[in-house]
């Protein structure tokens, strides 16, 4: 039986930094002009990384963790937009499947299948799930958040009482901004809950490879025409802690 490795990914350092301060024993190493941190969690062997923004430097990324690295498991932590409207600024999404809403090859295989692969959405094994939605609910129910990041900073993005959703989160390369982007998406996939820029190929990658994998994300704008304000005041603020402590409480 194989060593259990959990490999942690974010988009950008400011996504994974504080997880990387967490690590005990830590390493780091270079490869494919990434820096992989490998070190223990709570007594639990991991190895963090930065993969950059975008589907191709997201599976470049997880397809060394898991050929070089050998990790049984896989979380990835980062912001999205919110898509539907029951979802906020300040929630959590947690990723039951995941699509790639950029893909299209029609007429050759339908709308949003990966070609050759038979497959449009990939779905996060159940006990992943079930263990994620315990955690988050166990911080979001404790108000654990709002003892770690100032009053100041959750009124500023007028976050109160930040919920968890358990769902379908879109990928794809490209940057909602606008409210026609949201609205053409809403009216092809309604069920979608949030974009962003990795998710659905990290999933692939790991379907593929047979290794489990939780994709949980922040909700940092709405995905409109709204969506670049105070961006990286907000990663550094509110969903740097976020990461820290989902993960910390999620890895035991």
């Amino acid at each position: 039986m194989s060593e259990r490795i959990i490999g942690i990914m974010g988009a950008i350092p400011q996504e994974i930094n504080g997880v990387v301060s967490l690590l005990s024993n830590k390493k780091e190493v270079t490869i494919g002009k990434r820096s992989y941190f490998t070190g223990e969690l709570n007594n639990q062997k991991v190895v963090v990384v930065y993969s950059r923004i975008g589907k191709v430097a997201a599976a470049t990324t997880v397809s060394t963790l898991i050929l070089e690295f050998k990790i049984t498991a896989l979380i990835f932590t980062g912001v999205a937009g919110g898509i539907h409207p029951n979802v906020k600024i300040g929630d959590i999404v947690l990723g039951q499947s995941l699509i790639q809403h950029d893909m299209n090859a029609q007429p050759l295989f339908p709308a949003y299948e990966i070609p050759l692969l038979g497959k449009a959405y990939f779905e996060a094994n159940q006990p992943q799930i079930d263990l994620a939605t315990t955690t988050i609910l166990e911080l979001l129910e404790q108000q654990h958040l709002h003892n770690v990041i100032s009053e100041q900073d959750l009124n500023k993005f007028n976050i109160h009482q930040p919920q968890l959703h358990v769902g379908l989160i879109g990928s794809g390369d490209l940057f909602f901004s606008t409210n026609s982007q949201k609205e053409k998406l809403q009216q092809n996939l309604p069920e979608i809950l949030c974009v962003e820029m990795e998710g659905a190929a990290v999933a692939q990658v790991c379907y593929e490879f047979g290794i489990p994998f939780t994709v949980i994300r922040t909700i940092s704008d709405d995905a409109d025409d709204h969506s670049t304000v105070d961006f990286n005041s907000f990663i550094e603020k509110i969903s740097n802690v976020y990461s820290i402590e989902i993960i910390k409480n999620l890895i035991k």
